[in-house]
């Protein structure tokens, strides 16, 4: 699927999967991981959005293990498992990092395209519901994203909750209708101010 799909579904994984580990759906920050995790699968590809900004990692990636190779199988869902379940690092971490990136394995398994689980074998798993870049596509993941706003106790404003996560700091090109006034900044924040940004920001995003 696209980039932006990929976003809209790892923050729709994480509205869902956040009561399970007893952290609140909507925090800006969780929803930045999330959504991170959602596009970090692609760093086997070049031309990815991710794999842009770390190009010489992903070139590397892409040439050893191809597009949707060890990044997509079940040795990746093992390791995400595994960061899971460690006890060095804050679940407040770990946990919407992994549930958007198995949101992205699993928005690529309904594509032909599909996944290589048994990597390095050859076969391929898929239920092809759509085809990246289709028509199609769009009115899967608004299906998805609804049902998971939906089944959001909490309230939230989805264009602040966006910039206040960073993600329209990112991604403003990929999604100009949510992130209107982030494209239109004029002056930038340092790495610090965003932080502050964030801080200042999030109480008003999340209302109980």
């Amino acid at each position: 699927m696209m980039a932006g799909s990929h976003i809209a579904l790892g923050a729709a994984a994480w509205f869902v999967a956040a009561p399970r580990f007893g952290m609140p759906a909507l925090d800006p920050v969780s929803i930045g991981l999330a959504v991170f995790g959602s596009l970090l699968p692609d760093i086997d590809h070049p031309k990815s959005w991710v794999g842009k900004r770390v190009w010489p990692i992903s070139l590397i990636c892409g040439r050893i293990f191809g597009h949707r190779g060890m990044t997509h199988s079940l040795i990746a869902i093992s390791g995400c498992i595994a960061l899971l379940l460690s006890e060095q690092l804050s679940v407040a971490f770990t946990a919407p990092l992994v549930v958007g990136y198995l949101s992205h394995l699993a928005a690529d398994l309904l594509t032909p395209g599909g996944l290589r689980l048994a990597w390095p074998l050859r076969g391929v798993w898929s239920l092809p519901l759509c085809r990246t870049g289709s028509p199609f596509e769009p009115l899967v993941v608004a299906l998805v994203l609804s049902w998971a706003w939906g089944n959001t106790a909490e309230k939230f404003d989805l264009k602040d909750g966006l910039r206040a996560a960073g993600v329209c700091r990112l991604l403003a090109p990929e999604l100009p209708s949510l992130c209107e006034a982030e494209a239109v900044a004029k002056t930038p924040r340092s790495g610090w101010q965003g932080l502050a940004w964030v801080g200042e920001t999030a109480p008003a995003v999340i209302r109980r």
